[in-house]
């Protein structure tokens, strides 16, 4: 928050919305009348008195500040001021502030003080101050808490009947940790309470039955929705058989959902009226907002600030709706007529029209949905508010979700991780990175890929792709390993099986495939699927069965679907079908190819994979000073890359720029010889192979003669730097991606692998597993192992260098790009040579700082 005028909407413990700014003179009554409200209670824990009016001078004081040594925020609900919290710096410059905060007694439990103590503690470090203190009366144990509860190395001494507070306000990975847990606690809430409210307000449904709002109503009506359906008509006295009201608050029952089909200009006036019955959220289906131009841009703007004044929620506007299929809930706000049956799968789908044809191929298919939310534009509620939600919702066990974009790509990557730890995370996205992104290339669409699945992430590029994983994650245990035993009744398909099997990854058990023939029964069939169900050397299983031949068997089709069934479904090892002779039980995850059933298993393994791999950890890294860094960034300059670096403990070789031949020999002894000269450009500094690079000069007449040959080629500019001892080139990138955030990059160096692509990538923060997984996986990682008799290289040392790119990234959000090409590292160590910065603007990203919606 850098800025008076400021203002951010927040979610409290709750689930509801309320708004935190810096404190204006212009509050004063507003704070007057605040303070009329407290109890005695709460004005005698907050000022140690009774104070039962605020004097003039001391009211000036509460509501100017110059929010520098002294700074104030207000929380607000519907317009009025309910909570305060202040600090106040403890002399000029001092390091210390005074910190308190106080709350109006309706809203005392909500969890408004830990949100003012994250915004108090951020503008606080900005403006220099490393510690709070602050005095308690030993009677509020609500303010003890808080302080207590935040995760901070917090000091109490007692004296003069007050408990002394004093705790440092850097953030550490414990403060972060509570941060990201109230998160959780806060965003899973807010969807909970869309998703079984006890009342739900429908506007727009016609009287005659026609129109979206008709069809809406007609489809909650007729889903057995559990709770009261509230028509809302400016006329009719019944809609669709059901009694219609003016207002929402005129039924006279809880109305906890508003489901909005009007025309754009008359939703504003359905916000307001929904937030006189006390409704948590809105499902806006109505379009016309951010997707029809600049006008539709502000007035969803305008819908998304109203909803959250009144403390609500907005899905959509422009989506589908949302569904809960709960027996208790049963829960259908959306234009689709027909639900898939009710299963343990949650879907989030960004697109309305994509949300529909989802729908109806998951019934077509069998796969059973715990919920499903679309939310069309996405103003507000987005896929990262359902990951929280399905978190620990224990009526969902995997999620699937269509993405187009990603809002706060860093949280979703965060999220991910975590959540796939405990539930699987099926994603269609695409992995094309939009150009424009800055000079580091960043990773491509296979990258991108393995991203998501170093992500914790199944990302998948169908519909059908998504489902096909889906049935898979729903009906059957993940694999233990990529050991597949493939049994079949045709020749030809057990052949492709084996085929698809190998080009996905996967291991085909020796004795497999096992081909019964056309000639075997069902059970036969059956039978030998189960016998390969107990090979101890298989972890899961292949079934490829093609319709009975006329005339050869007695079994038909549906006796194959029969005997095959309980053998699916009834094993500890997960079995994929591809079935040619009809349907089989409902739950068998059955594909019409071949190619299609071995896809889904080889993504379901390598997630399995994934679990099976440690987590890692955030190693604690010397010599590294944040500060530095944030000093460097703020002064930019030509060596701002040398400078910010050097925050990360990460030494760039000196080099010396010169245009003339004179200039190039005064640099190569001011550095000290053997010197390397080469070319300025950034595309030929390390081109030894063009001649632009030339080495181990050990005088002055060596540089005259090497400038005189080399100027001519790749003009006057060059740069000088003291020669290192040789090694493997290697190079290390930074770049901001669309779906992760920040990403470091490493491969070996070179234009051979340049131009073919070999990266490995990982989202930060970088953890010692995925520092090491790094070294490893680009194809040309064996030079690094002493490849044809070199020496091995000392992978420690690069270890620590890609984790310090991680924390760089981590810590400082005005980098958008890095790139450190070479990196020469060798047995004993290694040496940057070359480092390039691209700063953005001057803003805070997402996922870092206070919560914020």
């Amino acid at each position: 928050m850098t800025t008076v005028d400021q203002s951010v909407d927040v979610l409290l413990t709750d689930g509801t919305t309320v708004q935190v700014r810096q404190i204006r003179p212009e509050d004063a009554p507003a704070i007057v009348a605040m303070h009329s409200r407290f109890s005695e209670r709460t004005r005698y824990l907050r000022y140690f008195s009774p104070y039962p009016r605020i004097p003039e001078r001391d009211l000036h004081r509460f509501v100017t500040v110059d929010h520098v040594g002294r700074e104030a925020f207000v929380v607000l609900t519907a317009g009025q001021i309910v909570a305060v919290g202040r600090y106040e710096r403890l002399g000029f410059g001092a390091p210390d502030a005074e910190v308190a905060f106080v709350v109006e007694d309706a809203h005392q439990g909500r969890g408004i003080g830990p949100v003012l103590l994250e915004y108090l503690a951020d503008a606080a470090r900005r403006a220099g101050i490393s510690r709070f203190v602050a005095e308690v009366l030993p009677a509020n144990g609500a303010m003890l808490r808080v302080f207590a509860d935040f995760g901070y190395q917090v000091q109490r001494q007692y004296a003069d009947g007050v408990v002394h507070l004093s705790f440092p306000i850097a953030p550490t990975e414990q403060t972060r940790q509570v941060q990201w847990s109230r998160e959780h606690r806060t965003e899973a809430r807010s969807i909970a309470r869309l998703l079984a409210p006890r009342g739900v307000a429908v506007y727009g449904a016609s009287a005659t039955g026609h129109g979206v709002g008709a069809a809406l109503l007609g489809h909650l009506r007729d889903g057995g929705f559990t709770g009261t359906i509230v028509p809302v008509h400016p006329g009719a006295a019944k809609v669709a058989r059901l009694p219609a009201y003016r207002s929402a608050d005129d039924a006279g029952v809880p109305i906890d959902l508003a489901v909005v089909a009007v025309s754009p200009d008359a939703v504003s006036g359905v916000v307001d009226d929904a937030a006189r019955a006390g409704a948590h959220g809105l499902v806006v289906i109505t379009a016309g907002f951010a997707e029809a131009g600049p006008a539709g841009v502000a007035a969803q703007q305008d819908l998304v600030r109203r909803a959250h004044a009144a403390g609500m929620r907005v899905v959509g506007p422009n989506c589908l709706g949302i569904a809960n299929t709960d027996d208790r809930v049963r829960l259908n706000a959306t234009l689709a007529p027909r639900l898939p049956a009710a299963g343990r799968v949650g879907v989030f789908s960004q697109s309305g029209a994509f949300g529909v044809a989802l729908l109806a191929e998951a019934d077509r298919r069998g796969l059973g949905l715990s919920s499903f939310v679309s939310a069309g534009n996405r103003a507000d509620v987005s896929g990262n508010d359902l990951l929280q939600y399905w978190e620990d919702d224990p009526g969902t066990d995997a999620i699937l979700l269509y993405l187009e974009t990603f809002g706060n790509p860093r949280k979703f990557a965060r999220l991910a991780r975590r959540i796939g730890r405990v539930k699987p995370v099926v994603a269609l996205a695409s992995p094309v990175r939009p150009p424009g992104l800055g000079p580091v290339a960043g990773p491509d669409a296979a990258a991108v890929t393995a991203l998501f699945a170093r992500s914790g992430v199944i990302r998948v590029d169908t519909v059908a792709e998504l489902l096909d994983v889906g049935v898979l994650l729903a009906n059957q245990p993940l694999p233990a390993g990529r050991r597949v035993a493939v049994v079949g009744n045709s020749t030809a398909l057990v052949g492709l099986a084996t085929t698809a099997c190998r080009a996905q990854g996967l291991t085909v058990v020796d004795g497999y495939p096992l081909d019964v023939g056309p000639g075997a029964g069902a059970a036969e069939l059956a039978d030998a699927l189960s016998g390969a169900g107990a090979d101890e050397r298989v972890d899961a299983l292949l079934a490829v069965v093609a319709p009975p031949l006329p005339g050869q068997l007695v079994d038909t089709d549906a006796d194959f679907a029969a005997a095959l069934g309980p053998v699916a479904l009834g094993g500890d090892k997960p079995t994929v079908v591809t079935f040619l002779a009809g349907g089989l039980p409902a739950g068998v995850p059955a594909y019409p190819s071949v190619e299609e059933a071995v896809r889904a298993l080889a993504r379901v393994g390598a997630y399995a994979e994934w679990l099976r791999q440690p987590s890692g950890s955030l190693p604690e890294l010397t010599g590294v000073d944040r500060a530095v860094g944030a000093a460097a960034v703020d002064l930019d300059g030509p060596d701002l890359a040398p400078r910010l670096l050097r925050g990360y403990g990460i030494e760039v070789v000196e080099s010396a720029g010169a245009d003339t031949v004179d200039g190039a020999v005064a640099a190569a002894q001011r550095l000290g010889f053997p010197v390397a000269l080469k070319a300025a450009g950034p595309a030929l500094r390390h081109r030894l192979d063009l001649g632009a690079v030339r080495l181990d000069l050990d005088d002055p007449g060596a540089v005259r003669r090497a400038y005189q040959e080399m100027s001519p080629l790749f003009g006057a500019e060059v740069l000088v730097q003291r020669m290192v001892p040789p090694g493997v080139a290697c190079v290390v990138e930074l770049v901001e991606d669309p779906a992760f955030g920040p990403v470091v990059g490493f491969g070996l160096g070179g234009v051979a692998t340049e131009l073919l692509g070999d990266r490995a990538w990982r989202a930060v923060p970088l953890t010692d597993i995925d520092a090491a997984a790094l070294l490893d996986e680009p194809r040309a990682a064996p030079l690094l192992h002493g490849y044809r008799g070199a020496q091995q290289v000392d992978r420690e040392a690069l270890a620590d260098l890609l984790l310090r790119v991680g924390r760089l990234a981590d810590e400082q959000p005005r980098v958008r790009s890095l790139r450190l090409n070479p990196v020469l590292v060798r047995p004993d160590g290694l040496s940057v040579l070359h480092a390039s910065v691209e700063l953005g603007p001057d803003a805070t990203r997402p996922d870092t700082g206070p919560r914020r919606l």
